[in-house]
This record gives C-alpha cells, structure tokens and sequence, in this order.
C-alpha cells in the first residue's frame, strides 16, 4: 500500500527547509529587537480553554478544531491559535508578576484547523505571534502593529498596507451590539442558519460571515465607530496620531473586526497586494484583548498581540532571489577500506572542531567522488589512500586555489585554520 500524506498537510524537503530556517531566523531577530521573548506552549490543551478563549460562535470553535477524547476521557484539541494557550501559561506561571509591568512574549510552531485547503493554507499550519501583557496604552497597540509591519517590509513585499480599526471599549461594544441586532432582525430569515444562530449570542460575527458576506443587510451594516465612548474614541484617535507621527502608512477600515470573540478596542490586519498572492492577501493581524488574562483566571492585565500565518510569508521568500547553497568545509574522499575507517575517525574529529564535514561511505570511483565535492562546494578535499593510512598522512586540497598538499594527521586542524585565516591566496 503506497501511503500520502494527510490532506491538508505537507512534506518540507530539504530544498524548502533552508528557506523556512531563514525565515524563522528572521522573526527571531526581530523579537530580539524588540525585547520579545520566546514562550513555547503545548501543542494540545483542554478543549474548554479555546472555548471560552476564542468562543463557541466562531467558526474556528463551532467548526474547526481537532478535538479528541484521551484515555482518561478528557476532551482535548489540537491548538487552533496561540493567544489562548499563551495566556493561560502566563496566568498558570504567575507571569503577570513583572516590576516592568510589560510582559512582551512571542511563539513560533504548528497550529491545527480542519478547513478548506488553498495556496498557503493547510490543516496543518505554522503561526508566528506576539503577545504584550500588562498595560491598555496607545502606545503599546502602535509598538505592536509596527512589528508586525517591520516583519513585512523585511521580507521585501511590495504594496502592503496596515488596515485599522476600534471594536472600542465594553461599553461601546453593547451599544454596538444592540445597534447590529435592530439592523439585522427585520431581515434575519435571509441570511444563512450560522447567521441566524449568532444573532443572540454575538451578532459581530454576521460580519464575517463568508456566505452573506455580499447581502445588502452586511453591506449596510453599522460602523463600530459610530457607536465608541468617550473614552474609546480618545484610545483610537491617540492611535492613529502616533502612527502619523511614525509615518507608518494605514487605512482606517470600519469593516474589519476580525474572527474572534476576546478583541476589544484596537484591531488590525495587514494587507498585501503583491503579486506573488494574487488578489489582495491578508498576510496576518490582531488586537487588543483586555478581559481574556481575567476570564483565564487571572487578574485584570490587559494584552495586545498579533499573528502571522508562516506558510504565507515563506510564500513571499520563495519569490525572492535564490542564496547560494551553504558551502561544505570539508568532504573526505576514502579509498579503500582502511581509509574509509581512517576517515570516519577524521570526519568526527573535525565536527569536534566546528567544521561541517561529510564523507564518502559508498566507495565510489575517484571521479564520482569529486562531483560531489564540486556540489557541496566543498572548501577542501581531503583524499586518503593506502600509503596515507600507511604514512599517517592525509592529502588536503584547497578546491579555490586548486593547491593539494600532504599533511600529517595531527596537523590536519592547524593546516585548515591557517589556511582559512589567509596562509593561502586563493584565486
């Protein structure tokens, strides 16, 4: 029986890892420069988190979550998100006790979701996010969405642009509420069944229904700007005046709330037109979320974050000019049995050292052998025969300047490091 990977799943070969290795690099170092630390969460975890974390009227609660039983028949689900695992691992370790009173954190890995596959979406999924704890400012949503723009605009994407908006404050939220439901209930029996079921319980997600989404009732649906406080006003307009002072380029949308039920107040998307995804992309977003530490049982800490589907990003390095392959230091070249022994010795002598180094094991001719050299692009050849073993010498050969000299085996680190600090002018 020929056996294929799951649908919805893909393999990352050798080819494709490289990139994926710069990438996550890339983010590394932009966490770094931030002051963003690293946090690594289970990749299950009780389903009743993602439940009350996320909410049962989205579509990635109602319809999309790996759920299975365990041996002790507890329900567990394969993590949709990382906000919800994030948060109860900050509440659970007490993070919130912090004399910076900003708690900034990011995660990194594979993320389940039982949808639709397309070009970079799978079930299996890799999701980069951040998460800042501790202070409800301005300023702390702006330092958010200029990470998530600076990540863009390293990958070198053209015609990408912040969207915005304001869910505001609780308050502006249940004014908005009931706003949506009075423009909704005399037309309800035309949208779809999911519709009809979240009207109650949070008629903000109709707007995103993926049905509906051209019926005249959500095209003329009420803005969430129109219904803020006070207070919520003041957030947002503080927002945007500071990413005019950075002179970060943004749209106020007042059609995004995106898809889950913890955002309040600021939340944001970024937008690609790019041609390497087509029609426009959301390549990622967030919010902020001020109740969910508290509704995970711990103290009232309000946070902001955001989230990068890893597959779309490596899609924009796949267009980007290829690196050269990393070039092997050293491939030895045994002939015979005796120094294919010899050689295994050498191979893991020089890795002790810090070169990377492979050899021949499958006692090809000569030529095939420096085939290979010429695809690694091996720095040195190192050749070793009968009368080297015999003489306890090896032959190493410089592939740039084409010099091959014979070296006693316990000169063979020093020979390489002089070499490579300059003793020899390669061509």
């Amino acid at each position: 029986m020929a056996y294929s990977a799951p649908r919805g799943t893909v393999d990352l070969l050798p080819q494709q890892t490289k990139n994926w290795q710069y990438l996550e690099q890339l983010l590394r170092t932009i966490a770094f420069n931030y002051n963003v630390k690293e946090i690594r969460v289970p990749i299950f975890e009780h389903t009743e988190l993602f439940n009350r974390a996320v909410g049962d009227t989205t579509d990635v609660v109602s319809k999309e979550m790996y759920t299975f039983k365990d041996r002790g028949d507890r329900s567990l689900t394969l993590r949709p998100e990382g906000t919800a695992g994030v948060v109860r691992a900050f509440v659970e370790n007490k993070l919130y006790v912090n004399p910076d009173k900003l708690t900034k954190l990011y995660y990194m890995g594979p993320m389940f979701r039982y949808e639709r596959p397309q070009k970079g979406r799978q079930r299996q999924f890799h999701q980069f996010g951040v998460e800042m704890l501790g202070l409800e400012n301005p300023e702390v949503d702006v330092e958010c969405m200029v990470m998530a723009v600076t990540i863009i605009e390293s990958l070198g994407l053209q015609n990408v642009k912040l969207h915005i908006n304001t869910l505001g404050d609780e308050t502006s939220r249940e004014n908005y509420r009931q706003a949506l439901m009075n423009h909704f209930k005399p037309g309800l029996n035309e949208l779809c069944g999911d519709c009809q079921a979240r009207f109650e319980k949070n008629p903000l997600r109709i707007l995103d229904c993926k049905v509906d989404k051209a019926h005249p009732l959500i095209k003329t649906a009420p803005k969430t700007i129109d219904y803020l406080t006070l207070e919520a006003k003041a957030h947002f307009e503080k927002v945007c005046a500071l990413l005019d002072d950075l002179e970060i380029d943004y749209l106020v949308d007042t059609n995004l709330v995106r898809g889950l039920d913890y955002y309040c107040h600021t939340v944001f998307e970024v937008i690609s037109e790019d041609p390497t995804f087509g029609n426009a992309a959301t390549l990622g977003g967030g919010g902020r979320y001020n109740k969910l530490v508290q509704e995970m049982g711990g103290p009232e800490t309000p946070g902001v974050g955001f989230a990068f589907g890893m597959e779309r990003l490596a899609l924009a390095l796949d267009q980007m000019e290829p690196e050269e392959e990393d070039a092997l230091d050293i491939y030895i070249m045994p002939l015979g049995q005796e120094a294919r022994d010899l050689s295994l010795q050498i191979v893991t002598m020089l890795r002790a050292n810090g070169f990377s180094c492979d050899m021949d094991y499958a006692n090809r001719s000569m030529k095939a052998m420096f085939k290979t050299v010429d695809r690694l692009q091996a720095h040195f050849a190192i050749i070793i025969g009968e009368e080297e073993v015999k003489n306890e010498v090896v032959n190493i050969k410089c592939t740039h300047d084409k010099v091959q000299e014979t070296v006693p085996l316990e000169d063979i680190v020093a020979y390489i490091e002089h070499h490579l600090e300059g003793g020899h002018e390669h061509e």
